[in-house]
């Protein structure tokens, strides 16, 4: 069986997270599990794909970078499917684990996955302390902040903090904060 995994970071990647679940379908994937999470995070669907997955089934996602964090969380996914008998297809670098040199070419996407991740990291710290330097960098507009008098309005009239919150589009420790 096919078995698919998407992922995007945030919930406005709306499109990207389609645009894997199309591929996925025209690949012939016939269970997709999907989640819009950071990686960093928990990732309950990946899990989920994970533990569905039976010996003789194959693990499908359109990006390596989909799948995994770092070479060491790649690695745990391989092993864990390894385990089970289940193959890994990543369908951008046309890759499948089935192979010997499949495993070595992800092996070898894997790391240069992670070192393109930490050059990037690296290069936008860089860049904040430069614009820091130059005063050009003020870091994230506060937009409860400027919410606040009416986050006060709303309390004063009853209004519960979660409805505040999601009425104006911000946090519940926002409400609190500047209530």
């Amino acid at each position: 069986m096919l078995i698919g995994y998407s992922r995007t970071s945030t919930v406005d990647q709306k499109y990207g997270l389609a645009a894997q679940i199309e591929t996925l379908e025209k690949e012939g994937v016939e269970k997709i599990f999907s989640e819009q999470v950071s990686s960093v995070a928990k990732r309950p669907q990946l899990e989920s794909a994970l533990e569905f997955c039976r010996e003789g089934d194959v693990l499908v996602v359109t990006k390596l970078d989909r799948l995994a964090r770092s070479i060491h969380d790649l690695w745990q996914i391989v092993s864990r499917l390894e385990n089970k008998k289940v193959e890994l297809k990543i369908l951008d670098l046309n890759l499948d684990t089935a192979t010997p040199t499949g495993r070595l070419m992800l092996s070898m996407m894997g790391a240069l996955a992670q070192f393109e991740r930490e050059m990037l990291l690296e290069r936008q710290r860089e860049g904040i302390l430069r614009a820091k330097a130059e005063g050009k960098f003020k870091g994230r507009k506060p937009t409860a902040r400027e919410k606040q008098p009416e986050i006060q309005r709303m309390r004063a009239e009853g209004v519960k903090p979660d409805v505040i919150a999601a009425e104006l589009g911000i946090s519940r420790m926002s409400v609190y904060r500047y209530q």
